[in-house]
């Protein structure tokens, strides 16, 4: 199993569990907010930024 997997596996397990521990709207809020800080961040680079990393991409020496 890839890491990648192993981390999906957990997300999904923490969502789950905050659904049951926490108020919906809380729990709702904090999923949100944890898809929104890879956004925001990719938001916030630069055009060179932004090109560069895509070419890491493309080369396969960044994985997504």
């Amino acid at each position: 199993m890839s890491n990648r997997t192993k981390y999906v596996i957990g997300g999904v397990l923490v969502a789950l569990l905050g659904w049951w521990l926490l108020p919906n709207w809380l729990a709702a809020l904090l999923i949100v907010v944890v898809v929104a800080a890879p956004v925001v961040g990719y938001l916030m680079l630069d055009d060179s930024q932004r090109r560069r990393l895509h070419r890491l991409r493309n080369r396969g020496q960044l994985h997504r």
